[in-house]
């Protein structure tokens, strides 16, 4: 039984597609800030001032100075139990969300959904007196805004999708989407104020994900564009210049219709010999002049 458990984890991660990437990813993170605070605390270094390099803070000044934490924070987490709950829910719903919807549109809500509710996070902290006192000292992580957008995208889009829960039985998703938004909402003033109103940010971004798709507008488009651009600069390999040292001049009149009419000889010659043959007796060299001939 554990050998099986295994088993499907390391052909889980072998795939090497989106879903996986993004667990992977937000698994090496926690072990690397684990490994860096254990570190720290041996030499007597207090970790805070490490962590404040991916935590995104409520501060709009702290935000300027540390702009990367936007998207740093919803791969950061601290604590075993929340990355644990928050990458099984990532597991769970993001099966559901790749029968309806593409793998890269997958890691485009991801992204898009943390940035929208690390924003709404830092909006509301800088507008509502209730937070006055707080922003200080206030910071977000944790990947619960992605995974709420891919929740929101699935509950909106298939709204009679069904999930089976133990002792419960099946349950229209579209009903649990609704009962998470209402507790985030209510508990909004509580000791995880700012986790709450992230989880609302990616909620919307979901809704908006799911009616812009029913128009056939995907929100994602830019986002994983950016993404790619980000991969192919740090995985594309530099390309060699070829310098022609030839300089071919152009063709008159007179050699261009000499060619293309000698071009023309050669397709009929080979049409010919299909027509008398069978295209199995062409040569590899006839085969590629009718392939580009076509193109």
């Amino acid at each position: 039984m554990a050998t099986d458990f295994i088993t499907n984890i390391e052909r889980f991660f072998k795939q090497k597609s989106v879903l996986s990437n993004l667990i992977a990813i937000n698994i090496i993170i926690f072990l690397v800030i684990k490994i860096v605070s254990v570190i720290l605390l041996l030499f007597r270094i207090d970790a805070f001032a490490f962590l404040q390099l991916l935590e995104l803070p409520a501060s709009i000044t702290s935000v300027l100075y540390r702009p990367w934490t936007l998207i740093t924070y919803m791969f950061t987490h601290l604590d075993f139990f929340h990355i644990l709950f928050n990458l099984l829910c990532l597991y769970w719903f993001g099966q559901i969300f790749l029968l309806f919807f593409k793998p890269k549109q997958l890691g485009g809500l991801y992204i898009l959904g943390g940035i929208m509710g690390g924003l709404l996070f830092i909006l509301s902290y800088n507008l509502f007196p209730y937070f006055n006192l707080l922003i200080k000292w206030s910071f977000l992580k944790g990947a619960s805004a992605s995974v709420m957008a891919i929740i929101f995208a699935c509950a909106i889009y298939k709204k009679d999708f069904e999930v089976r829960l133990m002792f419960i039985g099946n349950v229209k998703l579209i009903y649990i989407a609704s009962a998470l938004f209402i507790l985030d909402f209510i508990y909004i003033i509580s000791d995880n104020s700012g986790g709450h109103i992230a989880h609302i940010g990616g909620a919307l971004t979901g809704v908006w994900f799911a009616l812009a798709y029913t128009k056939k507008v995907d929100i994602t488009l830019y986002i994983n564009k950016a993404i790619d651009a980000v991969v192919d600069f740090f995985t594309k390999k530099p390309q060699k210049t070829k310098v022609n040292t030839k300089h071919k001049r152009p063709e008159t009149d007179y050699e261009y219709n000499k060619r293309k009419n000698d071009e023309k000889k050669e397709i009929d010659i080979i049409l010919g010999k299909i027509k008398k043959s069978g295209y199995n007796s062409l040569s590899e060299k006839e085969k590629k002049t009718l392939f580009d001939a076509k193109k």
